[in-house]
């Protein structure tokens, strides 16, 4: 049986923190506040893989409370995902995800996101895609308040 997953995060800009996205460390004056890393796209996809095997997200899985999630990167958090799903029965099929981000741009980043995902994932590139867009200045993201990322997810039996 094949299964769809849907990933949703927010995180909010602040000085001083790092802007993580798919585990590229972008240039930039303001990073994401969060208990890890804070990598939006790596969050909402992690969410797509746990919400197609019904598992759960990835707040139950590396719960804030839990101080060894304290700056954790995302990506090495992916790879437990991924094995789980895996363990589970199930295999990506292919993963489509946005960023949206007034600032800065991200075309320059997306192939070394996709790269760090797809290695994170132990799977092919031509599985992964990352795009971003903006909001044309409206609402949080436009207002450059924060980056939010959405995912979607196929996860097939491993036995195909």
């Amino acid at each position: 049986m094949f299964r769809i997953g849907h990933g949703y995060d927010v995180h909010r800009l602040a000085e001083g923190r790092k802007l993580i996205l798919g585990g590229v460390d972008i240039p930039h004056t303001l990073g994401l506040l969060g208990h890890s890393d804070a990598d939006v796209l790596a969050h909402a996809i992690m969410d797509s893989l746990l919400g197609a095997a019904a598992m759960g997200d990835i707040g139950k899985l590396f719960p804030d409370s839990d101080e060894r999630y304290r700056g954790a990167d995302s990506l090495l958090l992916m790879t437990e995902v991924v094995r789980r799903v895996r363990e589970a029965g199930y295999e990506i099929g292919n993963i489509d995800s946005t960023v949206c981000a007034q600032a800065p741009k991200l075309a320059p980043h997306i192939m070394q996101m996709r790269e760090n995902i797809a290695r994170a994932c132990g799977t092919d590139i031509s599985r992964i895609s990352v795009k971003a867009t903006t909001e044309e200045g409206l609402g949080f993201t436009g207002e450059r308040l924060g980056i939010s990322a959405t995912a979607v997810c196929l996860l097939m039996p491993l036995t195909l």
